[in-house]
C-alpha cells in the first residue's frame, strides 16, 4: 500500500455527502469495464442457443430434433428431460414458469429446447432446424382480449379501501367516469441477458450472471439441479443496465447454463441477441385504469373508485407485487376521503411482464394524475390548482392517511411544489402560453407542473434486510463487499463512501469487490430503490463493529478513556498521540484484534397485511416535482420538449453528482415510456417491436432543450437512514408525467381547453395528431 494514500489531511477524499464520480465511470468511457462477455473464456467453453416456439398458445404434438443434433459443432440438445431437479424458474413461488416447455407453449418465443455447441453461431443456426408440430389453441395478447375471454388472474388481486366510497360517490357536487390506457416498456439495457456457468467438483457450480438478484439465481439453480445452495456461487461485478429487467429475468439463462455445464462438465455461456432478449423477457406491465370519481367545485376529491387491470403475461412472475404497488401509488400525492382501489392482474398469452423502475408505481401515479386532469377540465381550472387542493395535509390534519391506512408523517410536497412553481416561473409562463396559443395556428404549446410522492421499501417486509462484509488488512487497506449489485447507478460508490467516512480514510483505501453469494448470503434484490438504504446501513454496521474493537484496543494499550480515541482524517488520535491509520491498524493486528466484521441491517417500523389492506409498507416517502413545457405541430403530431425544471428530494444526499445523474436519467427514461416507447404484438401473438429499428427509446437529442435539475438541499430524512439520505433510483422516473400533461394542454388548446384530450400513453406523435383531429371536431 502506497503510504502517500494515508497522508494526513484536514479532510478525507470521498466522504458521505460529497460529489464523487462513479467508481467505474472512467472505465465505462474507455471501454475497460469488464462485463461477463469480456471475461477471458475458460478452456473448452461451450455456447448455448435457444429453440423458441412460434405459436402464442398451442399444444406441442411432436418435436423432431434430428437435424439440430446433426448440425456441425453441436454437442448436445437440452430438453425438459435433461433437468435433474424441478423444471421451474418462477420467482413468486407459484411454480408456473417452466424453464423448458414440455407439452404446451403459452407465448410466442417460449423456450422449448436449448442447443449447446462449440460456437455461438453454430448453436444459434442449429436451433432453427427443429421441426415442431403444434395444435393451436385460442389466445389473447392484450387486456381487452383477456377481459373479453374471461381470462383468469395470474395471481390474486388486491383491494385497498378506506371510508365508504360506494355511498359517498353520489354525495359530491360533481361526478365523472373515465378510462386511461397506460403502455408498457422494454428495459432496453445496453448489456443483454447473459450467464456463464463453470462446473466444479462434486455438486459445485459457479455462475456469472448479469442479475440484480444473485441470491435468487442461486436458489433457482439449486432447484433445477436439485442441489443445495452451498454448492452454488453466483458472481456479479456489474451490469450494463438493469432497470428491473434483471431482477428475475436472468433466472432462465443462468439455469440453462448451469444444467448444461453440470451435464457436460464443461463451461457454458448463454448470450441471446437483442431480438431474442426483447422477445423472451418480460417488460413493464401495461394497464387499463377505469375510474369513478366524485368531487366538489373547488376541485377537492370526495370519493373515488378505480380499477387497475394489467397485462401480466402467461405466468405470475412479479405481477402480484407490481400491481400491488400500482395501488399503493394510485393516490399520487393526494388525500382521498373515501376510496376503493382494485387490481386485476390478468393472464395473457405474452411473455410474463416483470419488474421495471417504479414497479407499478408509475402506472398508479399516472392514473391519479389523469383523474386530477379530468377534474380540472370539467371545472375550467389550472390542473395545478386542483392538485394543490387535494394534497395530503400536515400530520394530524385529518388529511394524512393513505388508502392503505399508513399515516404520511413526513409530508413536504406542498413546499417542494411551491418552490418549483416560483423558481420555474410557472404562472407567468402558463399565462404567456395561453396567449401564444391564441395567435399561433399550427404550433401549440403546453405546460404542466406535477408532484411525486413515492414510498420507499419492499412491500414484502422480509426483503427489507441486507448484509455486508468489511475486512481491514494489516496495511490499513479495506475490503468491502455487500449484497447490492451495481447496474450503473452508483451503489458501489455510495456504499464505499459510507465505509470511508466511518473509518475517516480516503475512498481510495476502500476496495469495492464484486457481489457474490459466497461472501454475503441470503441477499435481497437490488430493487425498490432500497440498495443504498439497506446495504449502506449494513456496511456501516460492519464498520461500527470493527471501530468498537479498535477503540477498546487503543484504550487498553495506551491507557486512555474510550472517548479519547478519535478517528481523524487518515489517522487515529489516542489521547495526546496521533497515529497514521495504517500504523494503528498494524498495532491492532499485533494485538490480535479481529479486523473483519459482517454487518447487518433490517428496516424498522414497517409491516403489511395484504389480506386486510392495512399496514405501514413504507419506511418513508421521497418527494419531487417537475415542470415541463412542450411545443406540438398540429399538422403532424410531432413535438419538442422545450424546457423542464425539476426540484427533487433525496434527503441529505450521499453523493449529489450521482443523485442528479439518477434524476436526469430517470426523467428521460420516464419521458420515453410516456412518449415514444410503444410495444406492439401482431395478430399471431408475435412481438414486432423487438429491435432498435422498431422500438424507439429517447435519444440525447430528445431531452428537454433547457433542463434544470436541483436537489431540495434543505431536505433531510426524518427517519434514521444512512446519512439521513433518501432513495433516488425510482422516484425521479415519475417526474416525466409532467411531459404527458404538458402535451395534453397543448392538444386541448385546439378546443379552447374545454375538453380533456384523454391522451393514452405512450403519447406518440400519431396519438397526439389523432387527439388534435378529434378535438377539432368538438
Amino acid at each position: 500500500m502506497d503510504k502517500a494514500i494515508f497522508t494526513p489531511s484536514a479532510t478525507i477524499k470521498g466522504p458521505m455527502h460529497q460529489s464523487l464520480r462513479h467508481d467505474s465511470a472512467h472505465k465505462h468511457v474507455a471501454g475497460s469495464a469488464d462485463y461477463i462477455d469480456d471475461i477471458p473464456e475458460p478452456a473448452g467453453l461451450l455456447h448455448g442457443g435457444l429453440g423458441l416456439s412460434d405459436r402464442a398458445h398451442a399444444e406441442i404434438i411432436s418435436i423432431d430434433l434430428a437435424a439440430v443434433k446433426a448440425y456441425p459443432g453441436v454437442v448436445t440438445v437440452l430438453t425438459a428431460n435433461d433437468i435433474p431437479g424441478t423444471n421451474d424458474v418462477s420467482s413468486g413461488g407459484r411454480h408456473d414458469e417452466p424453464l423448458i416447455a414440455t407439452s404446451k407453449v403459452e407465448f410466442h418465443g417460449q423456450i422449448i429446447f436449448a442447443v449447446i455447441a462449440e460456437t455461438r453461431d453454430a448453436a444459434r443456426k442449429a436451433a432453427q432446424l427443429a421441426k415442431v408440430e403444434y395444435r393451436d389453441l385460442p389466445f389473447w395478447t392484450d387486456i381487452d382480449g383477456a377481459l373479453e375471454n374471461g381470462a383468469p388472474l395470474v395471481t390474486p388481486g388486491m383491494v385497498l379501501k378506506r371510508g365508504t366510497p360506494e355511498s359517498e360517490l353520489d354525495k359530491a357536487e360533481h361526478r365523472l367516469q373515465g378510462s386511461m390506457r397506460i403502455g408498457g416498456q422494454e428495459h432496453f439495457y445496453l448489456e443483454s441477458q447473459i450467464a456463464m456457468a463453470i462446473p466444479g467438483e462434486d455438486e459445485d457450480v459457479t455462475v456469472w450472471s448479469s442479475t440484480q438478484h444473485p441470491s435468487e439465481i442461486q436458489h433457482i439453480v439449486g432447484h433445477v439441479l436439485n442441489i443445495p445452495s452451498h454448492a452454488i456461487t453466483v458472481n456479479t461485478r456489474r451490469m450494463g443496465g438493469g432497470f428491473g429487467g434483471k431482477e428475475t429475468q436472468g433466472n432462465q439463462f443462468a439455469a440453462l447454463a448451469a444444467v448444461a455445464a453440470k451435464k457436460l462438465n464443461r463451461a457454458v455461456k448463454f448470450r441471446p441477441d437483442r431480438d431474442e432478449d426483447m422477445s423472451i423477457t418480460g417488460k413493464r406491465h401495461d394497464f387499463k385504469m377505469d375510474f369513478d370519481v366524485a368531487f366538489n367545485s373547488d376541485g377537492r376529491i370526495h370519493a373515488i373508485d378505480a380499477n387497475f387491470a394489467a397485462r401480466c403475461g402467461y405466468s405470475s412472475d412479479l405481477s402480484g407485487p407490481v400491481t400491488d404497488r400500482a395501488l399503493f401509488h394510485a393516490d399520487s400525492s393526494y388525500f382521498y376521503p373515501h376510496v376503493k382501489l382494485t387490481s386485476q392482474p390478468l393472464k395473457t398469452h405474452t411473455v410474463s411482464n416483470t419488474a421495471y423502475r417504479g414497479f407499478g408505481g408509475p402506472q398508479g401515479m399516472l392514473g391519479a394524475e389523469r383523474v386530477i386532469e379530468e377534474i380540472a377540465y370539467v371545472l375550467g381550472k389550472d390542473p395545478l390548482e386542483v392538485r394543490k387542493a387535494n394534497f395530503y395535509g400536515e400530520l394530524g390534519s385529518g388529511r394524512d392517511v393513505t388508502p392503505y391506512h399508513q399515516t404520511v408523517e413526513d409530508n413536504i410536497i406542498a413546499r417542494v411544489v411551491s418552490e418549483l412553481e416560483a423558481s420555474s416561473d410557472y404562472q407567468a409562463r402558463r399565462k404567456a402560453i395561453v396567449e401564444f396559443n391564441k395567435t399561433s395556428p399550427v404550433i401549440k404549446k403546453g405546460i404542466a407542473l406535477n408532484p411525486v410522492k413515492f414510498g420507499i421499501s419492499f412491500t414484502m417486509t422480509a426483503f427489507n434486510q441486507a448484509g455486508a462484509l468489511v475486512h481491514v488488512y494489516q496495511d490499513g487497506s479495506i475490503h468491502l463487499n455487500h449484497g447490492g449489485t451495481e447496474m450503473g447507478q452508483g451503489l458501489y460508490t455510495k456504499v464505499a463512501q459510507v465505509v470511508a467516512d466511518a473509518f475517516q480514510v480516503d475512498i481510495d483505501v476502500v476496495k469495492i469487490t464484486a457481489t457474490t453469494t459466497g461472501k454475503v448470503p441470503n441477499t435481497s434484490a437490488t430493487a425498490a430503490s432500497s440498495g443504498t438504504d439497506l446495504n449502506g446501513m449494513a456496511a456501516f454496521d460492519a464498520a461500527r463493529q470493527i471501530k468498537e474493537r479498535l477503540v477498546g484496543f487503543a484504550a487498553e494499550k495506551w491507557g486512555v478513556a474510550a472517548e479519547d480515541v478519535r478517528f481523524l482524517p487518515n489517522r487515529v488520535q489516542v489521547g495526546a498521540e496521533t497515529i497514521p491509520f495504517p500504523e494503528f491498524i498494524k498495532q491492532a493486528y499485533l494485538g490480535r484484534v479481529q479486523l473483519s466484521a459482517a454487518g447487518f441491517y433490517k428496516t424498522p417500523k414497517i409491516h403489511w397485511n395484504r389480506e386486510t389492506g392495512r399496514g405501514t409498507p413504507f419506511y418513508y416517502y421521497a418527494y419531487g416535482a417537475s415542470c415541463s413545457e412542450v411545443s406540438i405541430d398540429t399538422l403532424t403530431g410531432e413535438y419538442l420538449i422545450d424546457r423542464t425544471d425539476i426540484l427533487h428530494d433525496v434527503g441529505k444526499s450521499l453523493n449529489p453528482a450521482i443523485d442528479i445523474g439518477q434524476i436526469e436519467g430517470g426523467f428521460v427514461q420516464g419521458m420515453g415510456w410516456l412518449t415514444t416507447e410503444e410495444l406492439w404484438w401482431d395478430g399471431k401473438g408475435r412481438l414486432r417491436t423487438h429491435a432498435p429499428s422498431t422500438y424507439k427509446i429517447p435519444l440525447a437529442s430528445d431531452r428537454p432543450k433547457i433542463f434544470n435539475v436541483k436537489l431540495a438541499d434543505w431536505a433531510e430524512n426524518a427517519e434514521l437512514t444512512i446519512g439521513r439520505s433518501k432513495a433516488v433510483g425510482e422516484p425521479p422516473f415519475m417526474l416525466a408525467i409532467s411531459v404527458l400533461e404538458a402535451l395534453s394542454m397543448a392538444v386541448a388548446s385546439v378546443a379552447d381547453y374545454k375538453h380533456c384530450p384523454r391522451l393514452d400513453a405512450p403519447a406518440t406523435p400519431e396519438r397526439v395528431l389523432m387527439a388534435v383531429e378529434r378535438l377539432k371536431k368538438l
